[in-house]
């Protein structure tokens, strides 16, 4: 499948600003004619004026492909930031473009993420994009994804340590979620930092950051972006669900 064909039906809001000026410019898509374009215009409620074609509400299909482009662009930045591009790294995104959008998604992504490799690009308004459309639970599942490449290798460098975080605070993720995410990845993981929590809480402290970590990163409130994504959002989740067992199993707790 060809790549325009594959996101061009379809593409949702990342056909519009920053994001869609990368990729039109990649593969020719183009923000001309019947394309949105993004204007120096006021933003409107979810998204960002459009000139003419405002929309604020998009299909499941429009957001699951716009999601997927955004992940694209900000992994190629996360795989440039250490100054190589390993075999690690992109084995790592094939198999979570096949594992969660389908076999047929994964030459056309490659092909896109290879060009993007080779291409420069300032993360700052693409994030601004992103935030602007993302609802926080979306952007928390995009942030995890990009943990789970830099984690790839086995060692996180300083460079993809601080751009995370850049990325992160662009995107309106709070610290301690960030903190959280990234122990989620971990050999070794805290339960208490997966928890955003020290030690020293009380047990009841342990039961109330569980309950709130269980309604922020619960699997439904990313649904609008299908099934393939839910699942995706259903391992991290247990991972929170994990992390309050084995500390309930330690403390004795009910």
């Amino acid at each position: 499948m060809g790549i325009a064909k594959w996101i061009g039906a379809a593409i949702g809001w990342a056909v519009a600003g920053p994001i869609g000026a990368i990729i039109g410019f990649l593969i020719g898509l183009g923000t001309e004619g019947n394309t949105p374009r993004i204007t120096s215009g006021g933003r409107g409620s979810g998204g960002y004026n459009t000139g003419g074609y405002q929309r604020t509400k998009y299909t499941q299909q429009e957001q699951r492909n716009s999601f997927m482009i955004s992940l694209l662009v900000l992994s190629a930045a996360v795989m440039k930031a250490d100054g190589k591009v390993l075999k690690s790294e992109l084995n790592f995104v094939k198999r979570f473009i096949s594992n969660n959008f389908g076999e047929d998604a994964v030459s056309p992504a490659l092909s896109i993420l290879k060009q993007l490799l080779e291409k420069n690009y300032d993360i700052t308004d693409v994030c601004l994009q992103i935030k602007q459309n993302m609802v926080y639970a979306q952007r928390l599942q995009l942030l995890d994804y990009l943990a789970g490449i830099a984690k790839a290798d086995g060692v996180v460098v300083t460079f993809e340590h601080n751009l995370l975080r850049q990325i992160a605070s662009l995107l309106g993720i709070k610290a301690n979620d960030y903190n959280s995410i990234f122990e989620m990845h971990a050999e070794d993981a805290d339960p208490y930092k997966i928890l955003e929590i020290s030690s020293s809480a009380t047990d009841e402290e342990v039961r109330k950051a569980y309950r709130k970590l269980a309604v922020k990163f619960h699997p439904d409130k990313v649904e609008a972006l299908g099934d393939d994504v839910r699942k995706a959002a259903e391992e991290k989740f247990k991972k929170i669900q994990a992390a309050y067992e084995q500390i309930k199993k330690e403390r004795g707790m009910r």
